[in-house]
């Protein structure tokens, strides 16, 4: 079978005891890149005996079959250099050959810094959308940012340190200079940060040029709150046709998605 096994994002301590045991066990492992899964085993002081493949952006495609066939007569363990592999790194390709050939997936789960600086993040976690790495360039990561203009779930992204101002900058100018964000930066490790604001402040914090791997998180588009005066009035007017304030208070509330106490509230203190 083919097992998915998620790897230390920054703290060697969360490193699971079923990882250990599998990179001890397996005879053959596929890694984003072998000198780094080499230094891994060495910092958890794991020996393992493994036959390793490389399984990169770059070579992927060409090894999906030969490994697809090694997972089908044997266990073939993939890891990635930190996190979970297929998310915004090698697998998803080779996961998805495996299930077309009925190669059976498991999965052994762990550290995930997308779900980590979510959840620590202070945005809602209920709905979000992972976006990956924003574009390199200004004008293409504008684009991104325009197309999720209508977006209301909170949106996660993967930045470089060296384009997290620029990044923040563009989404500054697309959102609104007080659109709320959060920039968790070096998660699990010494120096974890976590810096909530507006778009303009973070562009601000930018600005002392923090190091490290980083997550943003942009606040979901949320819908303008109603013109609660202006249904109020809306509904007496209404009213006087001959249905009752609280019937046309019930239309209006049914027709807008409004407070129905709040129009009827409002509309009370207006004819008061």
């Amino acid at each position: 079978m083919l097992i998915l096994a998620a790897t230390p994002i920054g703290n060697l301590s969360d490193a699971s005891p079923r990882l250990l045991q599998a990179m001890r066990s397996s005879e053959y492992i596929a890694c984003e890149d072998t000198r780094s899964f080499k230094q891994l085993a060495s910092a958890l002081d794991v020996r393992f005996m493994a036959k390793l493949f490389s399984l990169h952006d770059h070579n992927e495609h060409s090894r999906l079959q030969e490994l697809v066939e090694v997972a089908r007569s044997h266990d073939l363990l993939v890891v990635s250099d930190a996190g979970m592999p297929t998310i915004s790194d090698p697998g998803f390709n080779l996961v998805r050959a495996c299930i077309e050939q009925e190669v059976e997936v498991t999965i052994i789960p762990g550290p995930s810094s997308v779900l980590a600086a979510l959840a620590i993040s202070g945005l809602p976690t209920d709905r979000f959308v992972f976006e990956g790495f924003l574009p390199r360039k200004s004008g293409e990561r504008k684009s991104v940012f325009k197309k999720l203009l209508a977006e209301d779930r909170t949106m996660v992204f993967f930045e470089a340190p060296h384009r997290i101002s620029d990044s923040l900058r563009d989404a500054s100018e697309v959102f609104g200079q007080n659109h709320p964000a959060v920039v968790v930066r070096e998660i699990t490790k010494k120096f974890e940060q976590v810096t909530r604001g507006t778009l303009s402040e973070l562009v601000r914090w930018a600005e002392t040029e923090p190091k490290g791997e980083m997550v943003l998180l942009i606040a979901g588009m949320q819908p303008a709150e109603p013109d609660y005066d202006q249904l109020a009035r809306q509904a007496i007017e209404l009213s006087g046709t001959g249905i009752g304030l609280k019937q046309a208070v019930s239309e209006l509330a049914s027709k807008t998605g409004a407070s129905k106490s709040v129009i009827y509230e409002r509309a009370l203190r207006q004819k008061a």
